[in-house]
């Protein structure tokens, strides 16, 4: 049980890094700033903040997010969403000076007396202020006015570079009113339009359609492509892989009447080595019973044998759920299998190929419980299958724990894509919505469907976890 959950939770720490990874990478390529990138909910249990992002990690696991810089804003940004700019503009002039060595050598009078962190900042940053007020107009103009060379030494000195405009303006007000809080309060709510500009450029709600469509659309894109990343991997390593090797002869079946028999090994099909089981199965499920000619190694035997088995349609269960005329010959593997490994060039071929596979499979899957025809009870599972899967895949090896992988990679990313609210999908109907009107969708009618999609993954998952355990109970 505790191999379960740990394999469990360690899944879902991957793919959850994976996803926000993508949101991450594609925000901070198009210039949006990033507050936070955390694994796990809060509460916060501890974090490291590098450049404007801090990196953190939250108590209730099975999940994460990336927090932008207006990511709750409405259509304009208000005195609330200002203030919180200006929190970060603090944590970047504190970094600032931290890194380049003056916040400890300069500042500790300052700052070295015992406080709240409040209070650290209120004195740092008057501290920082003052340094660089010591010359005349020492912090450029937003409007970039020229400074001197002693000026822009000072700058680099106290800050190891250049403050940015909207720095300069929080470091002017600062200096002006005498205090961090006082000059905060006065930003946020006369909200000056160079601060704005600043914060417009820079938040994710005023960004371009496409902007906003790629950074979205980045994480279920990154799940959809790890899988085939760690296919290739599993492949180069080696992957326990079912031989061809009969186990159960059905009566009445073409295979007996054919003289298979259990442990029977075929190694050819109509001339064609085959190493696998799947490769036997999907040349009897693609003979259109057509006469297939094997290549049969029998205990015993020194010679290979040679036999013919017409294969019979008959109505099999499909993955889906439903019954499907398939092509069969009655047999069933006897489970010998062993470790197959790929080249590399063989390994990115198959393993790209076995993802397209599965991923269209996956599709069709989801497709089927939304047309009825795969049983929900069935088709659905929740964290305490995950669960049980997990350490059933981590018993047998890294191989099939990194598959079962690839598989919930790439379910997450195409569920992540359904046009739920709250999901990414959700988003992206609502950015294709905006591209057809012209114009965005309004914040209330936003906050609705969030609401409507909160309900709908909320009951989605009390009925999963309760099917888990009606399957345990039943």
């Amino acid at each position: 049980m505790l191999l379960s959950i740990v394999a469990a939770v360690a899944i879902f720490a991957v793919l959850v890094v994976v996803h926000e990874a993508g949101h991450f990478l594609a925000a901070k390529r198009l210039g949006v700033r990033v507050l936070r990138f955390s694994i796990g909910y809060p509460p916060r249990l501890f974090g490291i903040r590098s450049g404007e992002t801090d990196y953190a990690l939250g108590l209730t696991p099975l999940g994460g997010y990336v927090r932008m810089l207006g990511d709750e804003m409405g259509e304009e940004p208000g005195p609330d969403a200002i203030r919180s700019y200006l929190h970060e503009i603090v944590l970047d002039l504190l970094g600032a000076a931290k890194s380049s060595g003056w916040l400890r050598s300069h500042a500790a009078a300052a700052t070295s007396a015992q406080g709240s962190r409040k209070e650290f900042e209120e004195r740092a940053v008057c501290a920082i202020a003052e340094a660089l007020m010591k010359s005349k107009s020492a912090v450029p103009t937003a409007s970039g006015a020229s400074v001197s060379g002693e000026q822009q030494d000072s700058q680099v000195v106290v800050l190891g570079r250049h403050p940015t405009a909207a720095e300069s303006r929080l470091l002017r007000e600062v200096h002006r009113l005498g205090s961090l809080n006082n000059a905060i309060d006065s930003l946020a709510e006369a909200r000056p339009g160079p601060l704005v500009e600043s914060f417009k450029l820079r938040a994710f709600p005023t960004q371009r359609l496409a902007k906003r469509f790629a950074i979205v659309l980045a994480g279920p894109t990154a799940n959809i492509l790890f899988a085939p990343i760690l296919m290739i991997l599993v492949l180069l390593i080696g992957v326990p892989t079912l031989l061809p090797v009969i186990g159960n002869v059905r009566q009445d079946m073409p295979a007996l009447t054919a003289g298979l028999r259990p442990g029977d090994r075929i190694t050819a099909i109509n001339g064609k080595p085959i190493k696998t089981w799947d490769e036997l199965s999907d040349s009897v499920k693609g003979s259109g019973g057509a006469p297939l000619q094997l290549t049969v190694l029998r205990a015993g035997n020194i010679s290979p044998l040679h036999l013919t088995v017409i294969p019979k349609r008959l109505p099999e269960e499909s993955l889906y759920g439903n019954k499907v005329p398939t092509w069969v010959i009655g047999v069933s593997p006897s489970g010998d299998k062993e470790t197959l490994r790929y080249g590399p060039l063989a390994a990115i071929r198959a393993g790209t190929v076995q993802t397209a596979q599965l991923f269209a499979t996956l599709c069709v899957g989801i497709a089927k419980i939304f047309e009825g025809v795969m049983p929900v009870r069935e088709a659905l599972g929740g964290p305490i299958m995950i669960a049980q899967m997990a350490g059933r895949e981590a018993h047998q090896g890294f191989a099939d724990l990194a598959l079962f992988t690839v598989m919930l990679s790439l379910e997450l990313g195409i569920i992540n894509l359904l046009p739920v609210p709250l999901l990414d999908g959700g988003h992206l109907l609502f950015f294709v919505i905006e591209g057809v009107r012209g114009r965005p969708m309004q914040l209330r009618h936003r906050e609705i469907a969030m609401q409507v999609g909160l309900f709908v993954l909320v009951v989605l998952m009390a009925f999963v976890i309760l099917n888990d355990i009606s399957r345990i109970v039943g």
